[in-house]
């Protein structure tokens, strides 16, 4: 006995990860389908020791397919993952096409399992923002300890986020740098190569960036709507991982020692804080794992019951496949699908 598992957007950059962690964590799938574009379709892609062909989306039967995870964007999930849930099959969605749906649980494991019980209305299960998945993560156990009242954070963000194009105008932006070749601007509204660019997603009428909007509403849906967060979102010129900068303030006393000591054995987090020079995670050494790591806890002496960490996290993993996998185990861990016929 075993599941159908459909991974829509297969050839992206987090479609790819989706495969590669559903080898990796050993899934009980017995079938796993690779499903994109039509444009996309016929192409090849990697499953383990397997080569999957990729299938065309507007003509895939969902009908005997368990769970569909899905990473095309928010558009094509707006059109299709309704229409998939009414087949049966459960979407986990890694867009913000349903996020702040009140019919559809937005989930991190970690952080507020018990969410997912609300599933059924829509088969829709949503995937917070990367920057969203590695913050709540490090803060929920802080949160049940001291109580959040307000957080402050500025992300640094790396182009991975923004998709394969985007990294690769960082690539061919950073070899024109040294070789005066031409340097071009498509994905970013500025140069991303060794700079750094204070807007991610668009403009609100308030002058946050819808980024920082989704960083705020995500926390609130998943941790706590009484916790007051303001976001500076900036992209880097890094490939792969996320790093946060972040400051906390609490309802009730918790020093450095009592944050470090809950953060170490909380789930998902790894702390990595030696107070000496190179003794903190950075987004090189968080890519292609799977934790999300704390360094640099130290009290704020600005404010009552303050303190600040840096976070960082492989955002192609945690921030997207990895959060959405776990879902996906939680639903069979939970029973909470039923288990189809193996194929013969």
């Amino acid at each position: 006995m075993g599941y159908k598992v459909a991974v829509v957007g297969a050839t992206g950059n987090v479609g790819r990860e989706m495969l590669d962690i559903l080898s990796e964590r050993a899934f009980p799938a017995d079938e796993v389908v690779a499903i994109a574009s039509r444009r996309s379709a016929g192409q090849e892609v990697s499953f383990g020791d397997k080569i999957l062909k990729v299938k065309a989306l507007d003509t895939y039967d969902f009908s005997d397919t368990d769970i569909c995870l899905m990473s095309a964007g928010g558009e094509t999930s707006k059109e299709w993952s309704p229409r998939i849930g009414q087949t049966g099959c459960v979407v986990i969605d890694n867009s913000s096409a349903f996020r702040y749906h009140p019919d559809v649980p937005l989930i991190v494991p970690e952080v507020n399992p018990e969410a997912i019980t609300g599933f059924s209305k829509m088969n829709i299960i949503a995937n917070p923002n990367c920057s969203t998945a590695q913050l709540v993560v490090a803060l929920k156990p802080l949160h049940d300890v001291a109580k959040i009242t307000r957080v402050v954070v500025a992300t640094y963000q790396s182009v991975s986020g923004a998709g394969k194009e985007a990294m690769d105008e960082l690539f061919q932006q950073t070899r024109s740098v040294f070789t005066a070749g031409q340097m071009t601007m498509e994905k970013f509204p500025k140069r991303i190569a060794f700079n750094v660019i204070p807007q991610i997603d668009v403009f609100l009428d308030d002058g946050s960036t819808k980024e920082e909007w989704k960083m705020v509403a995500e926390t609130k849906k998943m941790l706590d709507p009484k916790i007051k967060l303001t976001a500076t979102c900036v992209r880097v010129p890094v490939f792969i991982g996320h790093a946060e900068a972040v400051n906390v303030e609490f309802e009730h006393p918790i020093s450095p020692e009592e944050a470090t000591a809950l953060l170490r054995s909380a789930p998902g987090i790894l702390v990595v804080d030696k107070r000496e020079p190179g003794g903190y995670m950075t987004p090189h050494e968080a890519a292609g794992e799977d934790a999300t790591y704390v360094s640099r806890i130290r009290a704020d002496s600005t404010v009552d019951n303050g303190l600040s960490f840096w976070c960082v996290a492989d955002n192609l993993r945690k921030g997207a496949a990895l959060n959405t996998v776990q879902i996906a185990e939680m639903l069979i861990n939970r029973k909470l699908l039923k288990e189809r016929p193996a194929a013969a």
